[in-house]
């Protein structure tokens, strides 16, 4: 019974470290962090018991496997007797001391879910496992670990709690990093919040200690009192010396290192308390003190931030203590059979092994944790604090801050902060109110003392707003008698080589010196040249002779005891005001790059020559002039080239420009001519013509020659009724009439135009309407093998029927959507519905023939095509052989090189590839041997005179031979009579399209035309791919 009892005692003595432990901790840590501090040791204590009472008690006392780990009383308490449960109460405080050790080392920065992780695998894959290899026979005498075979002594755990729980600390605050600002140098970091709570916490851990060594007796004998008396001797002689060493190394006593002495004797005696005499138990607390003092500085120098002391305390002094029952035990007592030799091989077998295994596991594991849940909080949260940050719980301190802070953050300091009567935080934020409104007042009087200052000091502004300039006070006769550094450096002379010397003689020109010395004789008063008390314009000289402008103030002062004025001249040097005002101005109104004048200049001096218009009854011209393909130079050569080049568009200008005309860059690659006076046609035409050929001339760039065609738009202002927003707008419009002229040509304005524009912008927002309602669909128009019977291919055609404006021809919003993207988007619609279309007649088992669609310049060249055809190919499951492209001879001279990778690519998904209206453009012979075309489309415009006009006949000949000769296939398009279509046939052509053998046809007429088709016949056709 009285064992029982002592175990039960030696039980809560234990449990009342925990208290210590968290008094300790909050003690030695910032206030900010003490809640979190008190959740985190409440907590642990409740998760390590619970996972030892489930599990860790039958891994570290169950039966023994291999002496490596328990293997039974799991979830312990069912048929036990007393002494045993009194042993796994005592076992379990055991087991939350060791748990408890991690939360000091990591304080201030580690999560609160993190700080769980970390106990729970100390509770459950270390201190049960190490417990079970030293302790193993505690609980049955039958059964040893490993480590006890060895003869590895540990009484009450230097190294199977304290080191382990030491381990599990180190290896936490290696991954989780030091506190911010812990080693800035900046500052001191601060030691704590409350050391009387910590030395409170350390007395009570102290106390404690006597159950937790005299408990692991495990009953109430001889040893008991001997096993007290060490242990507090250890204790005492540990916090003696470390805080001696700390004394003789700063001159002043730590109360931390006495504290952490003290634990760390009392850690350093627990593995030999059981052992040793009192004097070797001295001797041990000595070493642990030092231990833990040189300790903490090494931690410091390799920058491991260990806030509570943890590892020299806890680790480095559980390694000594576990080492001293080698060097000081009493080897009849230890009862191990051991020479000192041997024994001293198995205490450092039995620390490497635990250490090993206890910070590898604890690592390997939290850093898997780290990867999925942050081990570490914010540094946001770190600087708010924990308190706040992981349980959102406030202090009276911190609320007291918030306050403050928020004066700062306003920058108000008239309101009080919050008062809590009748505690410590409450008089400092009374105290600090009161220092906010003493400051208050005087902030006010500083005030109101600066307000006279400044209304004194205005008295004196002619001298202090000058006081940077040069300060130069003369006699009433003009004698020099000051002269400040700014005067030497700016006239160019010293003082002692001017003082006493007639400052109009030295300083002023010759043409003002009587005018000044005028001035002077009356006093700066006249009406004539200088006055006083005013900024005045001057040419002055230095002393070389030079002149430059000048401001000059002058100020008198008539001495008290003396009749006679004095005055000072402020003189400032205006040279580089004016250049730059001068600069300015040319920024303002002219363009830099060309020195043209600008935008801005240009619409002023547009407005003026409007308004003189309707005053004088004359005209004014406007010319809005681009450069076309400006934009492939400047990509093609740089920006450099394409400065060089506006610089020359400039100058060429500017040579064909009249006197009196207004030349301006508008922007990027945009002139501006304006023509005033009497102007007609004539004169409008000419000068069209003259820019338009000086345009036209080669310009050499990098080495290379470059033609640089303009589209010219000319607006009109008669007797200047039309205001210059509207002349320029009429003359962008006519601009891009030009382009669409062709390029490199002239066009007036005439209302039609806007009318196109509005047309088109309509135009462009109906086709986007148009995609998103489906109102777009798609006819066929076959092509025939010599005869209609014969329908070897298709061609699709897009039609627009509107819900209001009915069908709308493709020659009215095929060109607007050419102009933005939507043609792109037209062409993958016309793609989807035909791949779509094709795939229903294989799926009525009909055999379908290849499907021509038609695509833009715009739309081959795009990154989209070959990617989304690709993808559509795929989706409906259909050979590329079924698809063919068909491309204008326009599209190749945009960029060749660019057509040809594309067309390739589509050559490669087995796709046919035709080139339409052949013979209209400006196809290179090199071009077409270089394409990978398949079939040449002869355009309607040849066949429809070719029965008739024998150049046409010749024409149509001319590239029929020239497909065959290049391999390719030939049809002849818009064949509307038997005359044309005989012809053709005897030219060598085959196959045709046009109103002769069918008009574009709805899908499902065409359904009809494949049923009934022969397939065998069409196989004996040749294939248009």
């Amino acid at each position: 019974m009285l064992n029982n009892m002592w175990l039960i005692v030696s039980a809560l003595l234990v449990f009342l470290m925990q208290a210590g432990f968290l008094c300790l901790e909050s003690g030695k840590t910032r206030s900010k962090n003490s809640i979190n501090v008190a959740a985190k040791n409440i907590t642990d204590f409740i998760l390590s018991t619970t996972i030892f009472w489930i599990a860790g008690f039958g891994l570290m006392f169950g039966h023994s496997y291999l002496g490596i780990i328990g293997t039974d009383s799991f979830l312990f308490g069912n048929n036990n007797s007393a002494y045993e449960i009194c042993f796994f109460i005592f076992q379990m405080m055991f087991c939350s001391t060791a748990a408890t050790l991690t939360s000091g080392a990591v304080a201030e920065r580690m999560s609160f879910i993190g700080y769980i992780f970390a106990t729970a695998i100390l509770s459950i894959a270390i201190y049960p496992i190490t417990g079970h290899w030293a302790w193993a026979n505690l609980y049955s005498e039958t059964q040893e670990g490993w480590l006890q075979l060895l003869g590895f002594v540990d009484f009450a755990g230097s190294t199977v709690v304290h080191s382990v729980g030491g381990w599990v600390a180190l290896a936490c605050v290696i991954i989780i990093g030091p506190r911010l600002g812990r080693y800035d140098g900046k500052t001191k970091f601060p030691s704590g919040s409350n050391l009387p709570m910590a030395t409170m916490g350390t007395l009570l851990i102290w106390f404690g200690w006597f159950g937790f060594n005299g408990g692991s007796v495990l009953e109430m004998n001889d040893q008991v009192p001997k096993i007290i008396l060490n242990t507090c001797l250890s204790g005492i002689w540990g916090g003696f010396i470390a805080s001696s060493l700390h004394y003789i190394d700063k001159r002043f006593i730590d109360v931390s290192y006495i504290l952490n002495g003290i634990i760390a004797g009392l850690v350093g005696i627990t593995a030999s308390c059981f052992a040793v005499e009192p004097l070797s138990a001295a001797f041990i607390g000595m070493i642990s003190g030092a231990i833990v003092y040189y300790g903490t500085l090494w931690l410091e120098k390799v920058k491991i931030d260990d806030a509570l002391a943890v590892i020299p305390a806890h680790l480095m002094a559980g390694v000594w203590g576990t080492l001293a029952v080698a060097f000081f035990a009493d080897y009849s007592i230890l009862n191990t059979g051991l020479t000192f030799t041997e024994q001293l091989s198995a205490q450092i077998y039995g620390i490497a092994s635990i250490g090993l295994y206890s910070f590898c596991v604890s690592y390997f594991l939290l850093r898997l944790v780290n990867r999925f849940i942050p081990l570490r909080v914010s540094a946001n949260d770190e600087k708010q604090g924990l308190n706040i940050a992981e349980h959102r719980a406030s202090t009276e301190l911190i609320d007291l801050l918030g306050d403050m802070e928020q004066q700062q953050n306003l920058g108000n300091f008239t309101s009080p902060v919050k008062e809590e009567p009748f505690t410590e935080v409450g008089q400092i934020a009374k105290k600090y109110n009161q220092v906010i409104t003493r400051i208050n007042q005087e902030m006010s009087q500083k005030d109101f003392a600066i307000d006279q200052y400044q209304a004194s000091e205005q008295r004196k502004s002619a001298i202090l707003d000058s006081s940077m300039d040069c300060i130069i006070s003369i006699d009433w006769e003009g004698k020099i008698i000051e002269f400040n550094p700014s005067a030497e450096r700016t006239l160019g002379c010293l003082k002692r080589q001017v003082e006493g010397k007639s400052f109009t003689q030295f300083f002023v020109l010759d043409e003002d010196r009587e005018s000044v010395e005028y001035s002077l004789r009356h006093f700066f008063s006249s009406a004539n040249g200088l006055v006083l008390n005013r900024r005045n314009t001057i040419q002055l000289q230095r002393i070389s002779a030079h002149a430059f402008p000048a401001e000059v103030t002058i100020t008198s002062t008539r001495l008290k005891d003396d009749a006679r004025t004095e005055f000072t001249l402020h003189i400032r040097d205006v040279t580089r005001e004016q250049k730059l005002q001068s600069r300015l101005k040319f920024l303002a109104y002219q363009d830099p790059l060309t020195s043209l004048s600008n935008r801005t200049f240009m619409m002023k001096s547009l407005s003026e020559a409007i308004n003189m218009a309707k005053l004088d009854g004359e005209t004014v011209a406007l010319f809005f002039l681009d450069l076309d393909k400006f934009k492939k130079i400047n990509d093609t050569l740089g920006h450099k080239a394409g400065d060089e080049l506006l610089c020359e568009v400039a100058r060429r200008l500017t040579e064909v420009a009249r006197e009196d005309d207004l030349i301006a860059r508008w922007g990027g690659d945009e002139f501006v001519v304006v023509l005033k006076g009497k102007i007609n046609d004539s004169v409008i035409s000419k000068k069209a013509q003259g820019i338009l050929e000086i345009m036209r001339k080669p310009v050499e760039i990098s080495q290379k020659q470059f033609n640089i065609p303009t589209s010219i738009g000319i607006s009109l202002s008669a007797f200047g009724q039309t205001e210059a927003d509207h002349l320029i707008q009429e003359a962008d419009i006519a601009m891009y009439a030009a382009k669409e002229g062709g390029r490199d040509n002239y066009k007036i304005f005439q209302p039609y135009m806007a009318e196109n524009v509005t047309k088109s912008a309509t135009y462009e927002r109906l086709i986007k309407i148009g995609l998103a309602k489906q109102q777009f669909h798609l006819v066929y128009q076959p092509k025939v093998f010599r005869s209609k019977d014969n329908v070897i291919a298709l061609e699709a055609l897009i039609r627009w029927d509107h819900p209001q404006q009915g069908i709308i021809p493709p020659s009215e919003f095929i060109p607007i959507a050419e102009e933005s993207n939507l043609i792109i988007q037209l062409g993958e619609m016309v793609i989807n519905q035909a791949l779509t279309q094709i795939r229903e007649w294989i799926d009525q088992d009909l055999t379908p023939v290849p499907v021509a669609v038609n695509v833009s310049g715009k739309h081959l060249i795009s990154d989209e095509l070959v990617p989304f055809i690709k993808q559509q190919l795929v989706l409906f499951s259909i050979p590329g052989s079924l698809l063919e492209i068909e491309i204008t001879e326009g599209v190749l001279i945009e960029d060749i090189e660019s057509c040809i990778n594309v067309l390739e690519k589509l050559k490669a998904l087995d796709i046919s590839i035709s080139i339409d209206d052949f013979g209209t453009g400006y196809s290179s012979l090199n071009y077409l041997k270089r394409l990978p075309l398949d079939i040449l489309k002869i355009d309607q415009s040849f066949v429809e005179e070719c029965h008739r006009k024998d150049e046409d006949t010749e024409i149509c000949a001319t590239i029929i031979n020239l497909a065959k000769n290049l391999n390719l296939n030939t049809i002849a398009e818009g064949v509307e009579t038997e005359g044309q279509l005989n012809t053709l046939l005897q030219l060598g052509c085959e196959v045709f399209q046009g109103y002769y053998f069918y008009k574009p046809l709805a899908a499902n007429k065409i359904s009809a035309l494949l049923t009934l088709t022969n397939p065998t016949d069409r196989d004996e056709n040749p294939r248009l791919n």
